[in-house]
């Protein structure tokens, strides 16, 4: 494969096939590259590269005398070497910044993203919360239920609400968790939920006797480890009836499998959550090995956004993989900044 694509000619043929396949689905002949190719080589040239190409396992040809189609391996040398070129055009940079700036919760402003994301992919926009122990609170509260369960409302940094249920060891009053959440709002505001467990943990072993039953009641009512099920990521998925209907899904076991995935969630949120461990700031996944049978039809590009310079989370998308990578690569990189200033503006 390298010898085919130490050639500048042989790679902007490829690029040229990637982009015209992207556009129209339909496998690519070389008279519709040869009319575009700036040095307005003959079919015949063409044809011989796309041979080559072809041979190195760079496209198929999906019968005899059709044109021919990207690879997984096409796509992959199209993100490392094409797509990471791209500029974000100045019509994309004012629409993202347009919708959310227009948001005004944090539940909003997640709606509007996950819309742009699926847009941008023709696939799944998706949005994984930072975990519960590393997020940034700004209020507190706790209801005792009926049956001595506690509903804990947890509201972060942009007024996004989070809410779990717990049934704790011990029985309380609501006197008990109303003192106990005034405690935690008037000293922990601003602080994540790690951060605050650690204090009071410090807090206990050196001032028990002035806090008195305070501190054990916070302790147990803030522990992350009972908190983060699911590891604590909770996820906002937008696009899927779009999704669904992609030609590329047209097999019932493929659709099946993809809208398994889906309804798991926790599946999706172990595949975005590789890109938070990833070295470059957006991460490209081509081929799915996470979802049998569709996932080999799939991308996944994915960047990490923070909130506060914290809590850290992802958002990205999951569509076909015949995608406008230039264009989505670029869109996810700008969103994700512009997601964490705006969550973190609040």
């Amino acid at each position: 494969m390298d010898s085919v694509l130490s050639s500048k000619r042989n790679q902007q043929i490829l690029a040229d096939i990637v982009r015209a396949y992207v556009a129209t689905g339909e496998p690519v002949s070389s008279r519709a590259i040869s009319k575009s190719h700036s040095e307005q080589l003959s079919s015949a040239s063409i044809r011989n590269v796309m041979a080559d190409l072809e041979d190195a396992g760079l496209l198929f040809q999906p019968h005899t005398s059709a044109g021919r189609v990207p690879t997984a391996a096409a796509y992959r040398f199209f993100v490392q070497q094409i797509a990471g070129q791209a500029t974000l055009s100045d019509e994309d940079k004012s629409w993202i910044h347009k919708q959310l700036e227009d948001a005004t919760t944090a539940e909003e402003l997640t709606e509007r993203a996950g819309h742009m994301l699926a847009a941008v992919s023709r696939g799944l926009g998706i949005i994984v919360m930072p975990p519960l122990a590393h997020t940034v609170l700004e209020h507190i509260r706790f209801l005792l239920l009926p049956d001595g369960r506690v509903v804990v409302v947890l509201i972060s940094a942009g007024g996004a609400t989070r809410d779990k249920i717990l049934r704790p060891e011990h029985e309380f009053t609501q006197a008990e968790l109303d003192r106990t959440a005034d405690h935690l709002n008037r000293h922990y505001n601003g602080w994540t939920l790690e951060a605050i467990r650690a204090d009071l943990l410090a807090k206990l072993a050196s001032e028990k006797e002035r806090y008195g039953k305070l501190l054990p009641v916070a302790l147990e009512l803030c522990d992350p480890a009972v908190l983060d099920a699911n590891h604590g990521r909770e996820i906002y998925v937008e696009g899927a009836a779009q999704f669904a209907s992609a030609p590329e899904l047209a097999g019932a076991d493929s659709l099946r499998e993809l809208l398994s995935a889906i309804e798991e969630k926790s599946r999706l949120v172990a595949i975005l959550n590789g890109c938070i461990e990833a070295p470059e700031p957006v991460h490209v996944q081509i081929g799915v090995k996470e979802i049998n049978g569709a996932g080999e039809h799939l991308s996944v590009i994915t960047a990490p956004y923070l909130v506060r310079d914290q809590g850290q989370g992802s958002l990205g998308v999951l569509g076909p993989m015949r995608m406008q990578y230039e264009r989505a690569i670029t869109a996810i990189a700008y969103m994700a900044r512009a997601f964490s200033e705006a969550m973190s503006r609040g």
